[in-house]
């Protein structure tokens, strides 16, 4: 099977490549780091191949259509991925991409389109338990969760035959250049600030099971209409849990202090307007970055698992424990 990868020199796409290249697919990927992309080949168990390719710009639709022919499968994973950020950017990584990507499975009969969303299209500053695919999605808590809403709706009315919509909540394992390091700063804080007493319950996903769900997705049947999955690892955890967990893998010490929300919430307020005064500055957090550590969030794999027939391959331990290895090996500073 041909399968072409969109955002494959990202973190959730680099893993994408490689175990389904392992599995004998034909992998072609797109990106825009060629340095990156490099090493992604080389690290591969089997041949694939990348075409640079930065959406939103003017050739990127034309370059899309021509390296997607006869691709049976579209996986969707480029984008923007920010708590903060111009709308013109998210817009341009996340809508004008999907827009790209569902011309050219349109123009080249693709029969299969995999895309990669994001729970925090559900966000709404208060606690949430056991949120299923069909809830009533608010306005976008920030640009991000705005873009992402934008671009499902898009993926919705592009009536591909089989059309998947997953919605992975806080990807994390070896290569994250995101959700790990934030977490990382804020435990070598050296006096790590818990939110509403840290009870706020978290969903994480190891990649492995991402990629075990799109691995699953690509076996469905057409449908008449986007089929959505909410993904976990469908282990909620409490925040102050979490810490301790990591702070432990990780060999940081670990100090708390429990710091009230209203307080905290008003100085991200300040500091965005800052920022909204200093396009080139970004704060260190934002509200909607501290919500998601005091507000619960967590999701319900119902229809994952009797749609999809889905459950995780890695627990929310062993994938703590695998990417605390994995950075330890790297040499990185933890």
């Amino acid at each position: 099977m041909k399968i072409l990868i969109t955002g494959g020199t990202g973190f959730l796409g680099r893993h994408l490549v490689w175990q389904l290249a392992q599995d004998g697919h034909e992998v072609l990927f797109t990106g825009r780091n060629a340095d990156v992309a490099r090493s992604i080949v080389l690290a591969a168990a089997k041949s694939v191949e990348f075409v640079p390719l930065e959406h939103g710009t003017q050739h990127a639709r034309e370059q899309l259509l021509a390296c997607s022919k006869a691709a049976n499968v579209m996986i969707h994973s480029a984008a923007l991925t920010s708590p903060w950020g111009s709308q013109r950017a998210f817009h341009n990584a996340n809508v004008a991409s999907t827009s790209e990507v569902l011309a050219a499975c349109q123009a080249n009969a693709i029969p299969c389109l995999i895309n990669i969303s994001s729970p925090s299209i559900y966000f709404k500053f208060r606690d949430q338990l056991s949120i299923r695919e069909d809830s009533v999605l608010p306005a976008g808590v920030n640009e991000y969760a705005r873009s992402k809403q934008e671009a499902e709706g898009l993926v919705i009315a592009g009536a591909i035959p089989l059309c998947v919509i997953l919605r992975p909540r806080a990807i994390f394992g070896p290569w994250d250049n995101a959700l790990l390091p934030r977490l990382l700063r804020l435990l070598r804080y050296g006096r790590l600030p818990l939110l509403r007493n840290g009870q706020a319950l978290l969903d994480m996903t190891y990649v492995d099971n991402v990629v075990h769900a799109v691995k699953l997705s690509m076996k469905l049947a057409p449908s008449d209409t986007a089929q959505v999955f909410n993904i976990s690892n469908g282990e909620p955890i409490a925040a102050a849990d979490l810490f301790a967990k990591m702070a432990e893998q990780f060999g940081i010490p670990l100090h708390t202090v429990h710091r009230p929300y209203i307080v905290a919430d008003l100085f991200a307020r300040l500091l965005e307007g800052v920022a909204k005064l200093r396009p080139q500055w970004e704060p260190p957090f934002t509200r909607y970055s501290l919500a998601t550590l005091a507000y619960s969030q967590t999701l319900d794999l119902s229809r994952a698992r009797d749609v999809l027939g889905y459950s995780p391959v890695v627990t929310l331990d062993e994938g703590i424990a695998r990417t605390a290895q994995w950075w330890k090996q790297q040499g990185l500073q933890a």
